[in-house]
């Protein structure tokens, strides 16, 4: 548990998420503001039934692979979407996952959070969904800088990108969705909000933001289309931007652009490049 959350009298409770009981005792007789961030099924949801009607407001994370293109494409398909954009909450999703599927294989887990948000929302209860985009910060389980951040720090000036480094990958700052939840929190309801920065960057962007915040003195260089090498976590064959219309006219206002609060991932791991 970081320390600095320790500070703030944060507590951490380990235990299973299907252990309801267990669960149930931590809440006890209610909350104000319950943040599921681990439902990917609606078998979760309605496990969870209980704790969320003890809740004055509850909000569950899913995510921007919920959605498909005109042509039925999505984010974990073989074939890259085209989306028109920026991508609106009311934008189709993909049909909901049957019972049994495992929502931790690359097919399996976007249905599967179509079922679940579809379970919370079926529930009658002032439960918000919200559908963050590559979320980033400091202490991410897989912090999608890391490889960047150590070809930096390894001394390497030049850093390539696939298709001249144009690709637009939408990113979420941890600390912008903690804004989002804390409004959700101030105003409960059901409904389903994006949540992004407000600045949706090139892949050439990020990197130079990256680089920016730890002090790397390198340069980003695109390469041409159809040239080899240049992988990067954010490439994107076609723009991907969502819509926070909705979450702006709740009253939510974010932090900070995504250039900005990028550097507090880049300088976490920088800090610890060990993977």
């Amino acid at each position: 548990m970081p320390s600095e959350l320790v500070d703030l009298g944060v507590r951490f409770h380990a235990m299973d998420r299907s252990d309801v009981q267990s669960l149930s005792r931590v809440i006890g007789g209610g909350c104000d503001l319950l943040v599921d961030l681990v439902a990917f099924t609606d078998s979760h949801i309605h496990d969870a039934l209980p704790m969320y009607r003890n809740s004055d407001s509850v909000v569950v994370a899913s995510s921007r692979a919920v959605y498909v293109d005109e042509q039925g494409r999505h984010i974990n398909g073989d074939e890259p979407p085209r989306f028109s954009v920026p991508i609106p909450e009311t934008n189709p999703t993909l049909a909901p996952a049957p019972a049994g599927t495992n929502p931790h294989s690359r097919e399996g887990y976007a249905p599967c959070k179509v079922a679940m948000e579809r379970a919370a929302l079926d529930s009658g209860l002032p439960v918000t969904i919200i559908r963050p985009s590559k979320v980033h910060g400091r202490w991410a389980r897989n912090a999608r800088t890391r490889t960047i951040i150590q070809r930096m720090l390894a001394g390497e000036d030049v850093i390539e990108l696939t298709a001249g480094g144009r690709s637009v990958d939408h990113l979420t700052a941890a600390v912008n969705a903690a804004a989002l939840i804390e409004r959700v929190g101030e105003a409960p309801g059901a409904r389903i909000l994006n949540i992004a920065d407000p600045d949706p960057m090139t892949a050439t962007e990020i990197v130079e933001a990256i680089g920016a915040a730890i002090g790397w003195m390198g340069r980003v260089v695109g390469l041409d289309d159809g040239a080899e090498g240049g992988e990067h976590p954010w490439m994107a064959a076609h723009p991907i931007v969502l819509d926070t219309t909705a979450a702006a006219e709740l009253g939510y206002r974010p932090l900070g652009p995504g250039r900005v609060l990028l550097g507090a991932e880049a300088t976490w791991v920088a800090s610890d490049p060990k993977p």
